[in-house]
């Protein structure tokens, strides 16, 4: 019986328990918010912005950003799978997918992210009026003010996005036939076949990088971030498609060096880059078609090879793996507005730039174990920020 049917699903079907991939998405969370604070500090525009940047972060920050969040769409994946298999329901699988993502989605657009929008407008874009009249006035405009879209999601596009994925994920299970089904499933294990676990996606994710460089940016708003969709989403499908596979994961191990050999020279042509064209400043077309195309080449590379690793050193349970699986995501919610009131609040002190940093990394790990220790002990709460019951 398949996976998408409403029909029960067999009890021998099962996604094997992964606790590499468990700590790996642990780590990919906690690693995302170090590079949101990071983002304080880094030359460019952001929500709030030290006076003194640090002009060497740029390069430990760019070696993340390709992969971050593509490691994250695929582990997601995995773990849609494994849900779906133990709900045994692909209706029950969207309605369970829909409380644990949109609730705290809109919970955190109500209560978490309009101080972040109002430091944004102050900061960025002239605003002039105190977070009372913000709240009164401006945030529930359902439009922009200078460009700024409010009320707005934030850091929280990722949660829209892995709801939104999930949802058309369940759509296709249920409107796709048995016969297409097992052609999909057969088409994706040879990717298990040679390095193709390696290559095959690359000759998509490279010209599709390149080609919406031209033509639309990553934006996260909803109808008009087609990289995030063209990207992501595959990544996403990757993923599940990977917790019911058996001819891929040998190929993690055959391909994993020279994903490595990859991901590193990706990176040169990225630090060349940067440093040829710092900051905001704009490379050619021919630049930037290069740049790109080793952002992919990165992404998928790294993806791999951190799977891998995951594989090899993490797939074992730990006391504390439960307990921070669990908090990831009350803390990704809370994390970035502690970081952007915390840098908001600092800047009249005009610290010097590590003590500023030492503040807001401790501030921003004590506000999010405070912020899951004690919702995460409310009944009522604790769905709002994500949790079971």
């Amino acid at each position: 019986m398949t996976i998408g049917s409403e029909v029960p699903v067999q009890p021998s079907v099962t996604v094997p328990r992964h606790y590499g991939l468990d700590w790996l998405r642990i780590g990919a969370f906690l690693l995302l918010m170090l590079y949101h604070a990071g983002m304080v500090f880094v030359t460019g525009n952001w929500i709030v912005k030290t006076a003194h940047p640090i002009q060497w972060l740029s390069y430990p920050m760019l070696f993340i950003t390709p992969w971050r969040l593509t490691v994250l769409f695929i582990v997601s994946g995995y773990a849609s799978r494994a849900l779906l298999v133990k709900l045994r329901g692909t209706k029950r699988f969207a309605r369970e997918r829909t409380t644990r993502l949109i609730i705290p989605l809109l919970f955190a657009m109500a209560v978490i992210i309009p101080p972040q929008s109002w430091v944004n407008l102050r900061f960025n874009h002239g605003y002039t009026q105190d977070f009372g009249h913000f709240m009164a006035h401006d945030w529930l405009m359902f439009g922009q003010y200078d460009h700024v879209t409010l009320p707005g999601w934030e850091h929280l596009w990722f949660v829209f996005y892995l709801w939104l994925f999930t949802m058309l994920l369940a759509a296709g299970l249920l409107l796709i036939g048995e016969e297409t089904k097992a052609k999909l499933a057969g088409m994706f294990e040879t990717l298990g076949t040679g390095s193709r676990l390696l290559w095959l996606p690359l000759v998509y994710f490279v010209p599709v990088r390149v080609a919406v460089t031209f033509t639309t940016g990553e934006s996260h708003g909803l109808f008009d971030d087609w990289l995030t969709d063209v990207i992501h989403f595959p990544a996403f499908l990757f993923g599940f498609g990977l917790a019911g596979s058996r001819a891929v994961w040998p190929a993690f191990a055959r391909v994993w060096r020279p994903a490595l050999v990859l991901a590193l020279a990706s990176f040169v042509i990225l630090v060349a880059v940067e440093s040829a064209y710092p900051g905001t400043m704009t490379p050619p077309h021919g630049t930037m078609a290069l740049n790109r195309a080793a952002l992919a080449c990165m992404m998928w590379s790294m993806a791999l090879v951190m799977i891998h690793a995951a594989t090899v050193l993490l797939n074992r349970d730990h006391p504390w793996r439960a307990r921070l699986s669990e908090a990831v995501f009350p803390f990704y919610i809370i994390h970035q507005t502690a970081i952007v009131m915390i840098a908001w609040w600092l800047l009249p002190l005009a610290l010097p730039p590590l003590a500023e940093a030492a503040i807001i990394i401790a501030g921003t790990a004590l506000s999010c174990v405070l912020f899951y220790g004690i919702a995460g002990r409310i009944a009522w709460l604790r769905p709002l920020i994500g949790l079971r019951r």
